[in-house]
């Protein structure tokens, strides 16, 4: 697990370009405590840029920028090739003309011989693994930027004039002189729907995200125009250069679907067990310390299980927990861990503690990010890092398996609620909205002992605020649409702001699926997990320099996922069934089946109390008007609203007072 940066100047602009690119490097330090390394070539303008955390070949020969034995190509990259050994294994039985002569035992190495042997995209079909890189071409003279499947490492790049400026994080781009760094209002408005800057958009106007699954080819010679570039991937256009995709979930999604498995539900759940086994254990490779977040859910769980099933030791396992017990999930995940008999350790975090990381947010994210669970993300990656230099994470599991509630609640809802007219239905809504999340959650409290199992949720307010907002849809489409946004009309919120599209809205780029409920499955799968639930991960993780590994988006076991019918992921009203079958095998039914709280952060009350002076001194009204980004009066209503207990507008406002934080670090 690395950081990366880079430029080419090409016309030689930057008076001190070795000087910068250190400089671009030396900010990513956190991505690479261990090494760092840069190469320049005078005559392109190309530099490359790399920080190093060890955990394979922790020798001097995995040294980063690397160029290859044949000495054609050099690479800075970031991640890791589960299957390398693997890989190299063929590369050695393959015929060739020449002898591979081996420095060292480092999957960045196998990675060029790879890309020497193969080809780049013939390469990147065979890797298993996470990882972003920039790869120049010192024959062709060409630039390749990269990204895994499923989008787990991030790549940025973009043109500031002439220069190409690209990185692991935003951070490395902003640090070099030519960097311009305008606010992109559009993005800005797309932020405030999702919470998160959605690919291929940064927060920045010109500067992009590469989309997951893809391959960037840059030529020098084609450098002066810069205009023939698209962010959007397989962009049909005169001479138009764009991302490329090596591998689509849309394709695996239709092809899945098309050819769903029709053995019985014990074979289906032993080919499960076989790839996650293998999934997990390719993961467990490491030179370093290794452990795993436990939550106590199902998914982290089903890892755990597969780690210490392979393990002739105990696994090292990390979880947190609330003092407030509507949050607190560690009960539940100490109770797993004496199971599986793993070396466990748990923190409980106090909210001094918690918000203590409150005003480091904004550096570590580096771009707006309003995910409140980035807390304790950051919080638990803190602890485990104390003990290991790896963790691996049971996230992808309800992308794959239809975890979350609406994955198995709007198709019932939308077939219940469509034949009633809207304007029934938007008073029903705003009725629901009058009663707080607070009083709700009091009222099923009361009521459990009389309500069937599924409805006793740990936090039953805010999903039926949720809901409410969802009455009044037009389609089940739009009900998504409203269930996934934070604020559902940000044009209001952004000053000459407008929504740039996204996968989510482009229906076109869908992919041909007949059942509604593996739609919703595809769009969390390319738009929410990788922008928001791995970005969550990876700055958290990273920040203290620690690698999370995620066994569930290896991607034949995602490839799989898509093979398996609904009826094996959802029945008797609850999603990732075939999961549950599998992980009776390993942990009793009692200790997972509980109501899923999540490590949730009592926001709303911290707003209203001890948080209250840093959100007036964000929110000031002169403040707002002097910026000219958001609306003060709407701002000023929402916050006078939740402050005096009208409603709970915690969620937007968190994505305001994110963005205003993020405003101050680097405006």
């Amino acid at each position: 697990m690395c950081g990366f940066a880079g430029f080419i100047d090409p016309k030689g602009h930057l008076d001190q370009p070795e000087k910068y690119l250190q400089q671009m490097t030396r900010v990513l330090s956190h991505r690479g405590p261990d090494d760092s390394g840069t190469w320049f070539d005078e005559i392109t303008g190309v530099g490359l840029g790399h920080r190093r955390l060890s955990i394979v070949d922790l020798s001097p020969e995995g040294h980063q920028p690397m160029v290859s034995t044949c000495g054609r190509y050099v690479i800075a990259y970031n991640g890791e090739i589960y299957n390398y050994l693997e890989i190299r294994k063929e590369l050695e039985q393959k015929e060739t003309s020449r002898m591979i002569a081996w420095r060292g035992h480092s999957d960045t190495e196998v990675a060029l011989e790879a890309i020497s042997t193969w080809g780049i995209e013939g390469a990147l079909k065979r890797f298993n693994g996470m990882f972003a890189f920039a790869l120049w071409d010192l024959k062709e003279r060409v630039l390749h930027l990269a990204r895994d499947r499923l989008g787990e490492k991030p790549v940025y790049y973009g043109w500031e004039g002439d220069i190409l400026l690209f990185g692991s994080e935003l951070k490395a781009l902003r640090v070099n002189p030519a960097f311009n760094g305008q606010i992109d209002r559009n993005a800005l408005t797309l932020f405030f729907r999702y919470n998160y800057v959605p690919a291929p958009y940064s927060i920045y106007q010109g500067i992009y995200k590469l989309p997951p699954a893809s391959l960037l080819t840059i030529p020098l010679d084609k450098m002066k125009n810069k205009n023939a570039f698209s962010p959007f991937s397989d962009t049909q256009q005169a001479d138009g250069l764009s991302p490329v995709s090596y591998w689509s979930v849309g394709k695996v999604a239709e092809y899945g679907t098309g050819l769903y498995f029709n053995g019985a539900i014990n074979d289906a759940v032993d080919e499960l067990e076989q790839l996650m086994l293998d999934a997990v254990g390719m993961r467990m490779e490491a030179d370093v310390p290794l452990g795993a977040f436990l939550s106590g859910g199902i998914d982290s769980s089903m890892v755990v299980s597969l780690m210490q099933a392979q393990s002739s030791r105990p696994v090292r396992t990390f979880s947190i927990g609330s003092y407030d017990q509507a949050y607190d999930e560690a009960v539940n995940a100490k109770a797993v861990a004496k199971h599986l008999g793993t070396d466990h350790t748990q923190l409980y975090v106090s909210p001094e503690e918690a918000q203590r990381v409150i005003p480091r947010l904004p550096q570590l994210y580096d771009e707006p990010f309003a995910d409140a669970s980035q807390i304790p993300t950051f919080l638990v990656s803190q602890m485990a890092r104390q003990h290991v230099t790896v963790s691996l994470s049971g996230d992808g599991g309800d992308e794959l398996f239809a975890g979350y509630n609406r994955h198995f609640w709007v198709r019932s809802i939308w077939n219940r609620i469509s034949k009633i007219p809207r304007p029934l239905r938007s008073g029903a809504s705003k009725g629901m909205m009058a009663i707080s999340p607070e009083s709700w959650n009091s009222m099923f409290l009361g009521m459990g002992a009389l309500l069937p199992e599924r409805f006793r949720e740990g936090l039953p307010g805010n999903k039926l605020h949720k809901l409410a907002g969802a009455l009044a849809s037009k389609s089940p489409e739009d009900m998504y649409l409203r269930l996934v946004s934070n604020w559902p009309e940000p044009e209001l919120l952004v000053i000459g702001g407008s929504e740039y599209r996204t996968v989510v809205t482009e229906t076109c780029q869908w992919p041909n699926l007949s059942d509604f409920t593996e739609r919703m499955m595809y769009l969390d799968l390319v738009s929410y997990l990788p922008d928001d639930i791995l970005v969550k991960v990876d700055r958290a993780s990273m920040g203290v320099s620690l690698e999370s590994r995620v066994p569930f988006l290896d991607h034949r076991l995602v490839e799989f996922s898509w093979r398996v019918p609904l009826s094996m992921k959802i029945k008797d009203g609850k999603g990732k069934w075939i999961l549950r079958q599998l992980l009776n095998k390993y942990v009793p039914h009692e200790l997972v089946e509980g109501p899923k709280k999540g490590f949730g952060l009592p926001i709303d009350d911290w707003l209203r109390g001890p948080l209250r002076d840093w959100v007036e001194s964000l929110l000031d009204e002169t403040r707002l008007r002097h910026e000219g980004y958001l609306n003060p009066e709407l701002v000023r209503h929402v916050w006078n609203q939740h402050l005096v207990g009208k409603c709970n507008s915690h969620q937007k406002l968190w994505g305001v007072l994110m963005f205003q934080a993020w405003l101050d670090e680097y405006s």
